[in-house]
């Protein structure tokens, strides 16, 4: 045991002396110490930035792209932990990681010959210009070949590569991941894990040796000699940059769930969601995605459009009359007890745009037993031509909340010239709330800057529209699907 303690001890102790803070074999490079006034007090995290989300200007022929989360920290941090467990909670979402390691440069002969001397935790150690390639690509929604580096040989293997598809979450994880500024901002968060040097080299020493075959004194050498001194030159820094630091990595249930719910919050809002405040699109699950994929099929019988189109309506309404006002209300349970909760909105009204927002009316009524229904019927020919043909509303229309119904939002100019109507009778804008079950991002601009205080509510927010005016990749003529009058048409 004493010769053990000696041998450690004199590993470290000739480590500690001049070192190799570059990659560089032709001289040192020093770096002044990081400023300690940015960084930031490691028992807080530091909410997200909105800003930080995808581009605030989308495209409507656009795919939606995958949210990137940067994770950084020391070696040994517990950085792949805390990846796995966001992985694990983000279950319902296509998820991949890609490792900054896996883009290790491979070593020359020479490199080769004086390995002991070789910084693998410098920037220059990475090939950083074919990692920002990888995570664009990703970003574009394409695939990627990432490579396989083995770290007894320190090369990358030339037989295999690890193949990595379009996904909704891409998780970049390194020490140096947030080195490089294009790299950098091409993320929606970033995260940098703090923990402990001596836990973080405690873990270092066990994972070298049993993952890449070194012994202990090599690993404290290169620890005091490289490791280091590269975290507090390079690493360290970069704290600044991280929208949220977790204390304690993996071990810090309560960051990593609060992350990935910051997380299922972005991924389930669209990109006009973020521009429009008053837009809302219910969270989609398997079971919305499925619905949607059969009332969309072209071939589906009547029997099954109708059936499906009235459960996905149902859920817009239930998440529309979510948005109207209550009061608080106490009452008494068959036990004796106390239930407080909330007392509906009394005056309620639905109006559906003729002809294919009757198909609304039946959910509508469905959740609001008695509720009154108005009809607007509005004649369109093309996009340009549109005239009012006629209106029956409730004659107290301008005491109640309204629930526009029209389940295709496509141009918004028949929806504009309806919630005109409905202004002109006196309803207060914010009264108004539009149910739709598809919206074409055309439409939502231009019922928003119009009415930018009524609320949409949707289901799926598509691509856009064609040169005909139809919603892409759209459902087709919903009131003649749902009502079956494309059938006798033919």
């Amino acid at each position: 045991m004493p010769e053990d303690s000696s041998s450690i001890d004199y590993a470290m102790e000739k480590a500690s002396g001049p070192h190799f803070s570059g990659l560089r074999f032709d001289g040192l490079h020093s770096s002044s110490p990081p400023n300690s006034s940015v960084i930031s007090s490691l028992s807080h995290l530091r909410s997200v930035v909105s800003s930080s989300s995808s581009s605030s200007s989308p495209a409507s022929d656009a795919p939606k792209q995958p949210f990137i989360i940067g994770v950084t920290g020391g070696t040994a941090s517990g950085k792949t932990t805390v990846c796995d467990m966001i992985i694990q909670q983000l279950h319902d979402h296509r998820v991949v990681l890609v490792n900054q390691d896996s883009f290790y440069r491979g070593l020359t002969s020479e490199e080769l010959q004086r390995v002991q001397e070789y910084n693998f935790d410098h920037p220059d150690a990475f090939d950083t210009e074919q990692l920002l390639h990888c995570a664009e690509t990703l970003k574009s929604g394409l695939p990627y070949q990432v490579p396989i580096y083995d770290f007894k040989s320190h090369q990358r293997r030339s037989d295999t590569f690890r193949q990595v598809n379009a996904s909704d979450v891409i998780i970049l994880e390194g020490i140096l991941i947030f080195h490089d500024s294009r790299v950098r901002n091409l993320m929606n968060m970033k995260i940098f894990v703090d923990t402990d040097a001596d836990v973080r080299l405690a873990r270092r020493i066990r994972r070298d040796i049993v993952e890449r075959g070194r012994d202990v004194n090599s690993v404290l050498e290169q620890y005091a000699k490289f490791v280091k001194p590269a975290f507090d030159d390079f690493v360290l820094p970069t704290k600044k940059y991280a929208d949220v630091i977790i204390p304690r990595g993996g071990d810090n249930h309560v960051a990593v769930d609060l992350i990935t719910q910051h997380i299922h919050t972005k991924l389930g809002q669209h990109d006009l969601c973020k521009i429009y405040p008053n837009v809302y699109v219910i969270q989609s699950t398997f079971q919305i995605r499925g619905m949607h994929t059969l009332i969309r099929e072209k071939d589906i019988s009547k029997h099954d459009f109708v059936f499906y189109s009235d459960r996905l309506i149902r859920l817009v309404v239930e998440h529309g009359l979510g948005h109207l006002p209550f009061t608080e209300k106490q009452v008494v349970t068959p036990t004796g007890a106390v239930y407080t909760g909330v007392d509906f909105c009394k005056k309620l009204c639905g109006v559906s745009i003729i002809r294919s927002g009757e198909s609304m009316e039946n959910a509508l009524r469905a959740c609001c037993k008695g509720i009154k229904i108005g009809k607007i019927l509005i004649h369109r020919d093309g996009d340009n031509g549109k005239q009012l043909i006629y209106e029956k509303l409730p004659h107290d229309i301008s005491e109640r909340h309204v629930l526009l119904l029209d389940p295709v939002l496509a141009t918004g100019n028949s929806a504009n010239q309806a919630i005109e109507l409905l202004i002109q009778k006196g309803v207060p804008e914010s009264h108004i709330i539009f149910l739709n079950l598809i919206s074409a991002p055309e439409g939502i601009h231009c019922v928003c800057k119009r009415f930018p205080a009524l609320k949409i509510v949707t289901s799926e927010i598509d691509q856009g529209l064609n040169q005909e005016f139809r919603v892409i990749p759209g459902l087709g003529e919903f009131g003649d699907r749902y009502f079956g009058t494309d059938e006798e048409d033919q």
